[in-house]
């Protein structure tokens, strides 16, 4: 499959390189700038989601496609959570493939952490864990989506009825006064135990999550 791939991807005009084993993976990804990858993810140990997990914690950020026979929904979500940029299952045809790939190539090398930090607060979407330093906080299901979009958006000041637009679903009709609510639960986690101000109040404004994590 991998050689099928590799002729076929030349045959585009791509200059392709192949990783036979995980280890390779890990390596040619950090050591060679590429433009884009297709992973799969049942390679030889190390696997594809450990390879990805590897690359996005040592900041290299190029588009990841992930290439694999399984179908279910956890393993697409793994895929994702690891941070891969798209999936695609097997059998597929060539040309959703290299449509799929031409729309990563599009996208570029953006940051695309799959563990989100402020400082030393950090929170990895896969497993819900949150720490400040070495310490684990243990937060509700709302406070965790909020907390995640505080980081994916910190330095920036986000109103009410944005953390709402976010945070809440779309079918939500109560007042800004709940984000107020969950702001204070937060800073009563993330903030006071550790004598920090991470999470500010802009006057007028709405919160902004300070991007050195206070």
């Amino acid at each position: 499959m991998a050689a099928l791939l590799k002729r076929g991807l030349e045959h585009e005009g791509y200059s392709v390189d192949l990783a036979a084993s995980g280890e390779q993976a890990v390596w040619a990804g950090s050591e060679l700038p590429y433009d884009a990858v297709v992973l799969d993810a049942m390679i030889p140990p190390p696997d594809g989601y450990t390879v990805c997990r590897t690359w996005r914690e040592q900041g290299k950020w190029m588009p990841v496609l992930m290439l694999t026979a399984r179908d279910a929904i956890d393993d697409r979500v793994r895929g994702l959570d690891v941070g891969a940029d798209d999936y695609l299952t097997k059998p597929f045809a060539f040309a959703e493939l290299y449509a799929r790939l031409r729309a990563l190539l599009r996208r570029g090398a953006n940051e695309r952490p799959a563990v989100l930090t402020a400082g030393d607060l950090e929170l990895d979407p896969a497993t819900k864990v949150v720490k400040r330093g070495d310490t684990v906080i243990t937060l509700s299901t709302k406070e965790l989506a909020l907390l995640e979009y505080f980081l994916r958006n910190a330095g920036s000041v986000l109103s009410r009825t944005d953390l709402i637009d976010h945070v809440w679903d779309f079918a939500y009709d109560g007042t800004s006064n709940v984000v107020d609510v969950y702001v204070r639960y937060l800073r009563e986690k993330i903030d006071r135990p550790f004598g920090r101000n991470a999470l500010e109040t802009v006057r007028g404004s709405g919160y902004r999550l300070r991007d050195d994590g206070g």
